[in-house]
């Protein structure tokens, strides 16, 4: 009897559990969490930070690359002569003037000047590319674009290069400005007559006489953005060789720094999500400097105190460009 009475109620059991279950699909992959929800806590630690960006290049004979204006001003050129040799001394090509005060420029030993980039008496701005010269031998050539001249410009006392299985790593020396040039233009002298003869030898008496033999100076071409680097003497150079160029952008001593993935944002101005001691977070402000793509600088709005949560706080697309996180590479 007590096994007959048994057998409906399990039955009853069962259609009620039935009736309770959730409808619809379950839930794919329970395991993955929602973005922004804190799988890990970390705190700000300080570290030396140092970016770099590598740049792919060669070996070059003769390369060409620019001098630029020292100052804004009225830019005046001199004539200069072709030379009879590889100039051992810095040659001034033109002057900058800026409140009745010359600011000279002169393409540096080693190097042969091969054109002016804008007219005589041009108003020219601090920076600006002005003449091209052309360096006598090896250097390394690295064509760069126009992200990466942002990145680099301004930080090009700390270059290396390595040669593809060659020598290296060694310190480059940068020559001129990595701006793309225009055509250079050497323009002719006037020929010599009676009536201009005293006035040249009045007005300038310190340029030689060209030899009447020398074959005219050919101007320089165009060039697109790039660097021109020169090797230290005791290295040896194979024309065509590839390279790499390492320039650092970068560097900061003791950075307060946090996992990049705790940070909405790329440079400039960012948000982290601060936990505190209930488990609550806080979408806080934070200024932020260098990456090196995988910590990234804190400049001010952490004291360094806090938990972070990772990942960081989940942003509306349009609040995240903040700037540009590239991750350097290196050789």
């Amino acid at each position: 009897m007590r096994k007959i009475l048994l057998a409906p109620l399990c039955a009853l059991v069962t259609v009620s559990v039935a009736a309770c279950s959730p409808s619809g699909p379950e839930p794919t992959n329970p395991e993955l969490a929602p973005r922004g929800t804190a799988m890990t806590k970390v705190k700000p630690t300080r570290q030396d930070l140092t970016t770099k960006l590598s740049i792919t290049g060669k070996v070059e004979m003769n390369p060409t690359f620019g001098l630029v204006a020292p100052v804004a001003g009225q830019v005046r050129y001199f004539d200069v002569a072709a030379p009879n040799g590889t100039p051992t001394k810095p040659i001034r090509v033109a002057t900058v003037w800026k409140d009745q005060t010359p600011n000279y420029v002169e393409a540096p030993a080693g190097s042969t000047f091969s054109g002016r980039l804008v007219d005589d008496k041009a108003t020219v701005t601090a920076g600006m590319p002005i003449a091209s010269a052309k360096h006598v031998g090896y250097a390394l050539v690295g064509d760069i674009d126009g992200q990466q001249a942002y990145k680099i410009n301004g930080a090009l006392t700390d270059v290396t290069a390595q040669i593809k299985n060659g020598p290296g790593p060694f310190p480059c020396t940068v020559l001129g400005t990595i701006a793309a040039l225009p055509q250079g233009t050497i323009p002719e002298k006037p020929p010599v007559t009676q009536d201009n003869k005293d006035g040249e030898k009045k007005d300038q008496p310190q340029q030689q006489p060209q030899q009447p033999q020398q074959q005219p100076q050919q101007p320089s071409s165009s060039t697109g953005l790039r660097i021109v680097c020169t090797a230290p003497a005791d290295v040896q150079m194979i024309n065509g060789a590839s390279a790499s160029i390492e320039v650092t952008t970068g560097k900061s001593a003791q950075a307060l720094v946090v996992p990049v993935e705790a940070v909405a944002g790329q440079q400039g101005k960012g948000k982290v999500d601060v936990i505190s001691r209930d488990g609550a977070r806080r979408t806080t402000d934070v200024v932020l400097g260098l990456t090196d793509g995988k910590v990234i600088e804190v400049k001010s709005g952490l004291t360094g105190d806090e938990e972070l949560a990772v990942p960081g706080p989940n942003l509306p697309e349009g609040q995240q460009q903040g700037g540009d996180q590239s991750k350097p590479t290196g050789p």
